[in-house]
C-alpha cells in the first residue's frame, strides 16, 4: 500500500535508473524504502530520530541522504525528470515566472558555525523577519520549478535573476543542444532594472515586467514614452505563488531546520522537483 508522501510505482520507475545500487559490497537496503523515508521526513519536518520503523534505521536513511547530497544525486534527479517530461511534451516553454520567497530559519539551523564562511556561506541572513533563507525559483506555465537558487534572506531578488535564468537547461533525449530559452519571462516590479531588461533580449526572451513608480516618474520627467506591459502574460505570474504554496506544504521547507545549505538545497530539490514534476 502506498502511503501519503510516498512514491507511486509510476514515479519510482522514472527515478530508479539514477538510484542504481553499488556494484560491490554488502546488499543495500531497499532504495525505494530509503527515498520514501526521506520524503516523509521532509513532509513532516520531524527529526531524523523520529523516522518510523517501516523506513528502516534512521541512521541508514540519513547517511544515504547525506551521501547523495554530497555526490550530486539530488541535483541530477530533477534534470532527469524534466528531460523525461520534455520528451513527451510536458514542459511548457511559452513562459517562465520568476520570484522569491522567504523561509524562517529555526534555532537549530541558526546554530551553524559562523567562523570562516559566516552565515551567508550557509544561506542564512538577518532580515526583518529575523534569521531567514530566501528561495529564488523559475517556474513554467504550470507552476513547476525548473530551477532555483537559495541565498541569505537579506539578498535582493534581482541579484539572482541572471543566475536563475542561466540554470534553465533541459537536455534532449536524442541529439541536439539542451533547451534553455522560454519564450517570455514574467516577474514583478522587484526585477525591473535596466540590467535585466537589456539581458533578456540578448537571450531572445520577451519580458513582462512592470516598471516601478519611480521609473515611471523619471520617464515622464524626461518626456519618454512608457514601456508597454503585456498584461495578459503578466496575469500568469500567479503560478509562481501557487508553486510557493505547494512547496510550503512540506514543513521541513516552510521552516528551515537544516544547518548546512547543501542539505537544505537537496531537500528543496527532492520535494519541489520530484513531487511536482513526477507523474
Amino acid at each position: 500500500m502506498v502511503r501519503r508522501h510516498e512514491l507511486t510505482d509510476e514515479s519510482w520507475a522514472v527515478v530508479e535508473p539514477l538510484l542504481a545500487p553499488p556494484r560491490m559490497g554488502r546488499p543495500v537496503r531497499d532504495r525505494r524504502q530509503v527515498v520514501n523515508g526521506v520524503l516523509w521526513k521532509l513532509s513532516t519536518g520531524a527529526a531524523w530520530r523520529d523516522l518510523p520503523e517501516r523506513y528502516g534505521p534512521w541512521k541508514t536513511v540519513y547517511e544515504r541522504f547525506r551521501r547523495r547530497s554530497a555526490d550530486g544525486t539530488w541535483d541530477r534527479l530533477p534534470a532527469h525528470v524534466q528531460q523525461h517530461s520534455d520528451a513527451v511534451g510536458g514542459v511548457h516553454w511559452t513562459v517562465a515566472c520568476v520570484d522569491s520567497t522567504t523561509v524562517r530559519a529555526h534555532q537549530h539551523a541558526a546554530e551553524a558555525r559562523k567562523k570562516g564562511g559566516f552565515w551567508p556561506g550557509e544561506a542564512i541572513g538577518r532580515s526583518r523577519g529575523g534569521l531567514t533563507t530566501k528561495i529564488h525559483p523559475a517556474c513554467d506555465g504550470q507552476g513547476r520549478p525548473r530551477t532555483f537558487t537559495i541565498t541569505a534572506g537579506n539578498v535582493n531578488d534581482c541579484t539572482q535573476f541572471e543566475q536563475v535564468m542561466a540554470r534553465i537547461s533541459v537536455s534532449r533525449c536524442g541529439p541536439g543542444r539542451p533547451r534553455t530559452r522560454p519564450e517570455q519571462v514574467v516577474a514583478d516590479k522587484g526585477y525591473s532594472s535596466t540590467k535585466i531588461r537589456s539581458y533578456l533580449p540578448r537571450r531572445g526572451n520577451k519580458a513582462a515586467i512592470p516598471k516601478r513608480i519611480d521609473q515611471i516618474n523619471g520617464r515622464n520627467r524626461r518626456g519618454e514614452s512608457r514601456c508597454r506591459l503585456d498584461r495578459a502574460a503578466y496575469r500568469r505570474r500567479n503560478v509562481v505563488e501557487r508553486c510557493f504554496n505547494k512547496l510550503k506544504h512540506n514543513k521541513a521547507l516552510a521552516t528551515r531546520y537544516d544547518k548546512l545549505a547543501h542539505h537544505y538545497q537537496a531537500a528543496l530539490v527532492t520535494t519541489a522537483c520530484l513531487q511536482l514534476w513526477l507523474p
